[in-house]
């Protein structure tokens, strides 16, 4: 039987020959040479996981402290260093990235905040005024004393490999409660962090789960997002576009045995199109009164928080906020530093905490804060090439370090585990990165075990295979 050839009869790629030829068994072979992408557990546009048991939170917001801040001069007093201030102290074999030498006093006071008598750093005494929700952790324990694997270990649960970040496996476990907005998205003022879009990334998951970033310092909206407008074509015009648009790349998805990233650029457009409407709207702080802004206080990471809140009013899942490109905490100079570091927060996170109380928000909205280790008790020796010569600053500390949780299930007034007397080891009850990761997605009401994507013929996990849920933290 004859027919004319059309241009799509011409044309045939190495991908379409290999599937065609032999019943397709070279497309298999493709397959698994493509990194097993043919053995991945394939989800579609509106398929998610889904909590296996009731959660406790709806959606989480990390305050990332980028840089790693110290935990003896925030949220973990340490009287023992007032008094052996200058002093060698015994480090019991633990090694630190840079030569460190004696016992380094905070300069910063601490006060008492609360019903529960939570012991806070006047750095923080906005924060603190929420100390009765506050549930610390002085015993977090990361693996390394390194910004990029410990970046990738808070983020991605894995210090080395390409995995999944967290918000990637939350938005997969829910999906968006908003389809004109991301489920994923992490705002950094100026730039971008250390390891950059690998803190966001959805590896080996589907992309439409990676995160949406921001450049939060740019305050007009059509420069923080870019191409947010058409400005060749209006609605409707730009409707029918987007329904040509839409027809002719389900067609080419189809001819292409659903490619996920095919797949997933297809949805980053229709998405950016239904973003053109509401994200204009839950950008827009200036509609928030006055007395609101003035609450949160001048400043990126302000206008951060406000623009969080808004965006989980609307129904995003996993936002991220980063106080500053790089990494703004590493006072390996002078501790002091932290002073102007928390000055840019602090008031933004007491009123972000305020604001979401007053809403009925806080109880179903799980708030973390930290950085992705702590730092030394001990002062940091001079080196050439590496610091000022200014010995009052503090070394890398992954051997325990601080990080607080607020709202979403977690017990408010409550400390949970213990450094040593110095503040340099977690000694009491630790809690590792995998078991942080395993207490959230236990939150959100996921079993840690069991969300899992199979992916070149294992199943993969945000935990690994590591991880326990903190019992002692759930209210």
């Amino acid at each position: 039987m004859s027919h004319s050839l059309t241009a799509k009869d011409l044309i045939l790629d190495r991908r379409d020959f290999l599937r065609r030829c032999g019943m397709g068994f070279g497309g298999l072979a493709l397959g698994s040479l493509l990194g097993g992408r043919a053995s991945a557990m394939p989800l579609t546009a509106g398929d998610v996981v889904g909590p296996h048991f009731a959660p406790r939170a709806k959606r989480v917001v990390h305050l990332f402290m980028n840089g790693g801040p110290s935990q003896v001069d925030t949220f973990d007093r340490k009287v023992l260093l007032d008094q052996q201030h200058g002093k060698a102290i015994s480090l019991d074999g633990l090694k630190t990235e840079r030569p460190t030498g004696a016992a380094l006093r905070s300069p910063f006071s601490f006060d008492r905040y609360g019903e529960c008598g939570l012991e806070v750093s006047e750095l923080f005494k906005h924060t603190a005024k929420h100390a009765d929700d506050l549930c610390v952790i002085r015993s977090m324990t990361a693996d390394v004393p390194n910004h990029e694997p410990s970046l990738m270990l808070m983020n991605c649960g894995d210090g080395r490999l390409a995995r999944p970040s967290m918000g990637s496996w939350v938005s997969c476990g829910l999906g968006s409660g908003n389809e004109d907005l991301p489920a994923y998205i992490s705002m950094c003022p100026g730039g971008m962090p250390v390891k950059r879009t690998e803190n966001w990334r959805s590896a080996f998951l589907p992309g439409r789960f990676q995160g949406t970033y921001l450049d939060t310092s740019i305050q007009e909206l059509e420069r923080m997002i870019e191409n947010l407008r058409n400005p060749s074509a209006r609605d409707p015009r730009q409707a029918g576009q987007i329904e040509l648009l839409r027809e002719l790349n389900e067609r080419h998805l189809a001819e292409r045995a659903h490619d996920p990233q095919l797949e997933a650029r297809i949805r980053s457009f229709e998405l950016a199109y239904r973003m053109q409407s509401e994200a204009t709207d839950a950008f827009d702080v200036s509609k928030e009164p006055s007395h609101v802004r003035e609450m949160y206080g001048p400043g990126n990471f302000a206008r951060q928080c406000l623009m969080a809140r808004r965006l989980l009013e609307r129904g995003v899942r996993f936002i991220q906020l980063w106080h500053g490109n790089g990494q703004p905490w590493d006072s390996h100079d002078n501790i002091e530093d932290h002073r102007k570091l928390a000055g840019e927060c602090d008031q933004a996170i007491g009123a972000f905490l305020s604001d979401l109380k007053m809403r009925g928000m806080l109880d179903d909205t799980l708030v973390i804060w930290g950085g992705e280790f702590g730092r030394t008790p001990t002062v940091e020796l001079p080196q050439a090439g590496s610091n000022k010569g200014v010995m009052k600053g503090r070394d890398h500390n992954h051997y325990g370090f601080t990080m607080w949780l607020a709202g979403g299930g977690v017990k408010g007034g409550h400390v949970h585990g213990a450094t040593d007397e110095f503040g340099f080891k977690a000694v009491e009850n630790p809690v590792h990165v995998h078991d942080l990761h395993a207490t959230i997605l236990h939150l959100l009401g996921f079993d840690h075990e069991r969300l899992t994507y199979r992916y070149s013929g294992r199943d993969f996990r945000l935990t690994d295979v590591f991880g326990k849920v903190v019992e002692g933290i759930l209210a």
